[in-house]
């Protein structure tokens, strides 16, 4: 419930990027998620530092069921 996951899965389990990735993560922080889970490629030029929402970049399905489940 606190945590909010954004990104395409591609066939090999890679996470793709998505538009708009600064309104996503606005609008998660608006909604009350604590976490967001990012494709890494979205964050390039990025300052994550802006937001208070914390964002957990990732590039393989398996790195978001490990920022997920622990």
């Amino acid at each position: 419930r606190q945590v909010c996951v954004t990104g395409e899965v591609g066939l090999s389990g890679e996470i793709r990027p998505v538009n708009r990735i600064e309104q996503r993560i606005l609008e998660a922080e608006k909604l009350g998620f604590k976490r967001i889970i990012v494709p890494s490629d979205n964050t390039k030029g990025l300052d994550l530092r802006k937001f208070a929402i914390e964002t957990v970049p990732v590039r393989k399905v398996e790195e978001a069921f490990r920022a997920l489940f622990g």
